[in-house]
């Protein structure tokens, strides 16, 4: 099989138009360091397990944990056992199980341990040679960035970042990579010292969730919606990702990082980018990338960040029938942190299709609710026959992408309401997943996983893209950290007052998902 290509000229009764085949992975296997961590347990190990379990993975598929723990090979897969038993989407089936756990391996260590990094060279070539994986493996860095530049130049100082002959390997990076341009722009210059641009996956999660996927379905692959995209109709856009949990135990990462840096230089625009971009010639990681970028390159902070960004930090209130404390009361949380778990910002776009209509993108931890949605507002009809009182429930049309927890896609529109009078007032068509589909959607990082493993890179950010967002971002980060400190919002509300000001001298107001 050649190097970079891919599965599919592996097979050659396979046809590339046969759509009841799954793509399946090829003889391969997957590294994670940092195996003991949240991520790990609650994501990728239950991920690896549902893949097995869906026939996705090669009969010699291996895992192999590398982590500061003293266990041998059988104590790893019994935590394994564990994470999938309590977090996997599909049912335990002991048969896969079984096959799973013949490939798994551990290797104790730390991250600047030389013995260590030869210890996992020798287990790889054990596992090539007992379990036919072809010298093909992924690196998975769940890890804090600061270990990123170690890691990396570890794979390299022992030979493991260089494939044998006709085989692959591939570095899977978790975000937040970086914390303002100038690290990201260090970061991937240590990167890309090690591994080529094709064979770096850094992870955005969002990208894998099915809902995001089908905002290029829904505009591209249907003519009713695409002719409205753009000023001549759409009044706003609203991208919100709202969580109603604190920050947990993510004291030491989150203080100093906060929201806007946690989500919406990565995940909300990215959301942006795929709502706003140009149809692609084609939908492969060039096409995509290209057009992804070109709108970002057009995002325009507003020149007052004042008056157009909020941020705000949560104070203690009830939430979900119980006493919460406040960021400033959290373990771990200096009691004078600016840090913010609100943001709010207001973007445009300076081309042609978006000249003048604004995007609001908001995140916050505490809120009311959790929801992450794509909302596009549409401008009010020019003329209306009707009296005011007849309308006066009447909204804007609204075309919203909800992206979890109830993934779908709702239309809002005015309607009649029966009787005799003419009275008309805002109704909803829904489009859920889970009643339109018999089958569940797969977590969002079987997705990715089985693309790093395929060479598939298409719902992945490239480094361009993440710079950029951070152009976008420093500026605003900038004025904060010297212009006075976060609103305080009450835990379990939608945020500070600021927001709905903000939105509100636009003469518009936030839709409360």
């Amino acid at each position: 099989m050649s190097g970079e290509s891919g599965v599919d000229d592996a097979n050659p009764l396979r046809d590339a138009q046969d759509r009841r085949l799954p793509r399946i992975a090829g003889p391969s296997g997957l590294v994670i360091f940092g195996v003991t961590g949240d991520l790990s347990r609650k994501k990728l190990m239950p991920a690896v397990y549902d893949l097995a379990n869906r026939g996705l993975l090669p009969p010699g598929f291996s895992l192999v944990g590398f982590a500061r723990r003293d266990w041998e090979h059988e104590d790893f897969a019994e935590v394994v056992r564990e994470a999938v038993e309590e977090h996997a989407r599909t049912p335990f089936r002991a048969e896969v199980w079984e096959q799973l756990a013949q490939g798994m391996r551990f290797v104790p260590g730390v991250f600047d341990d030389d013995e260590a990094f030869d210890r996992l060279r020798d287990t790889i070539e054990a596992l090539d040679k007992e379990r036919g994986t072809g010298g093909n493996f992924a690196f998975y860095l769940s890890v804090p960035p600061k270990f990123f530049p170690t890691v990396v130049q570890q794979l390299k100082k022992h030979g493991l970042s260089d494939a044998p002959e006709g085989s692959w390997r591939r570095a899977v990076v978790e975000k937040p990579f970086g914390h303002d341009l100038k690290s990201a722009q260090e970061l991937n210059q240590v990167v890309y010292g090690v591994f080529r641009a094709s064979q770096v996956f850094r992870i955005d999660h969002y990208l894998g969730k099915e809902t995001v996927q089908n905002i290029l379905a829904l505009r591209f692959a249907n003519t009713m919606f695409e002719p409205l995209w753009n000023r001549s109709y759409v009044d706003h856009v609203q991208i919100t990702m709202a969580e109603d949990i604190g920050i947990g135990g993510r004291a030491g990462y989150y203080d100093g990082i906060g929201s806007a840096r946690d989500v919406i230089q990565n995940h909300l625009l990215q959301l942006l980018a795929l709502t706003a971009m140009e149809e692609p010639s084609s939908f492969d990681a060039k096409a995509l990338l290209l057009e992804k970028l070109k709108v970002l390159r057009a995002v325009r902070l507003p020149e007052d960040l004042g008056r157009h960004t909020v941020r705000g930090q949560y104070t203690a209130g009830w939430q979900g029938g119980e006493k919460v404390p406040g960021y400033l009361d959290e373990d771990g949380i200096d009691p004078r942190s600016k840090t913010d778990t609100f943001a709010a910002i207001k973007l445009e776009i300076d081309n042609r299709r978006w000249a003048g209509v604004p995007f609001y993108l908001r995140t916050g931890k505490r809120l009311g609710r959790r929801v992450t949605e794509i909302a596009v507002v549409f401008q009010r009809a020019p003329y209306s026959p009707f009296n005011a009182t007849d309308t006066q429930e009447l909204g804007q049309n609204a075309l919203v992408i909800r992206v979890q927890p109830d993934e779908g896609v709702t239309i809002r529109f005015g309607s009649k309401v029966p009787g005799t009078s003419m009275e008309i007032r805002d109704v909803t068509m829904d489009f859920a997943y889970g009643e339109s589909f018999t089958e569940s959607s797969p977590e969002a990082y079987e997705r990715l996983i089985l693309d790093v493993l395929l060479g598939d890179s298409n719902l992945f950010p490239r480094h361009q893209e993440v710079e950029r967002s951070w152009e976008i971002l420093d500026p605003v980060e900038e004025y904060w950290d010297t212009h006075g400190r976060p609103e305080p919002y009450v835990a379990g509300t939608w945020g500070p007052k600021a927001a709905d000001e903000m939105l509100a001298r636009d003469g518009r107001s936030w839709r409360r998902p």
